[in-house]
């Protein structure tokens, strides 16, 4: 049985893993959201969220943003290559309507796995 935990070792965490991978990453962008990946020398993916407050004024939509993205992560990251990856989110994204949010995440990550 695969365990889809998000633990500590697949995310970005401090801002040498962010600067490596803003140096030359392969990008990825539909519209409101882009992708940035660059390959990792670990055996597994890990990922980092930014989304500035001028782009999302509310925190409480900050983080309904941040926790569909990484758990869109966690449930395929087994399907990814082995890359760090940060997503941006650059302009007012409705929350209310998930779905539509969820398959753009899909489209733009269908470029790092299958």
């Amino acid at each position: 049985m695969i365990k889809f935990f998000f633990k500590k070792k697949f995310r970005l965490l401090n801002s040498i893993q962010y600067k490596y991978v803003f140096k030359n990453p392969y990008k990825v962008q539909f519209k409101k959201i882009l992708i940035l990946g660059k390959k990792n020398k670990m055996k597994y993916p890990r990922l980092g969220i930014s989304i500035s407050k001028k782009n999302v004024k509310k925190s409480v939509d900050r983080n309904y943003i941040k926790r569909l993205i990484r758990e869109f992560f966690r449930i395929y990251r087994n399907k990814f290559f082995m890359m760090d990856f940060i997503v941006i989110v650059k302009k007012k994204i409705y929350k209310n309507k998930k779905k539509i949010f969820l398959n753009k995440l899909k489209y733009l990550w269908s470029r790092y796995f299958f």
